[in-house]
């Protein structure tokens, strides 16, 4: 059987908290509820959560900070405010990416956006007009707000 035959679906990102108590709040504050949670101790994982969004049927892994599980890049440091690796966002489809922006940082993430954006994305046979906007959640993973589109 090929990979691409044995794919079935997307399932989860996962990402580390820095707090990891603040984080799956913020998360359950956008409607994702926790499913499950555990430890392993193998692997220095005090606490990670296993989070879903029914309405998106969406899943979200929150592990906690000192887990040594494998990642790219270095451990961030508390007074880190930024580093970059492989995940460069969550992205979830909205309806209107103006108020998910605004709602968002009520919830306690920091505009990284200014406002939504409206960006044609082309090629040489097409352009594709995308609206959307982004925070950096309280825990410091981008997040992306895209208005529904279709890019085929």
């Amino acid at each position: 059987m090929e990979l691409t035959e044995n794919i079935t679906a997307f399932h989860h990102v996962s990402i580390k908290a820095q707090n990891f108590g603040k984080t799956v709040s913020f998360y359950q504050k956008l409607g994702f509820e926790v499913v499950h949670d555990w430890s392993l101790p193998d692997f220095n994982l005090e606490i990670c959560a296993m989070l879903h969004h029914k309405a998106i049927n969406y899943y979200l892994e929150i592990c906690d900070k000192n887990a040594d599980m494998p990642t790219q890049g270095r451990k961030r440091k508390d007074h880190d405010e930024y580093i970059e690796n492989a995940l460069l966002h969550i992205c979830f489809t909205v309806k209107d990416a103006h108020q998910a922006r605004i709602k968002a940082i009520e919830l306690g993430a920091i505009d990284l956006s200014n406002g939504e954006f409206e960006l044609d994305l082309i090629n040489k046979d097409k352009s594709v007009r995308v609206k959307n906007s982004l925070v950096y959640s309280p825990n410091g993973e981008v997040i992306e707000f895209l208005e529904q589109v279709h890019f085929g």
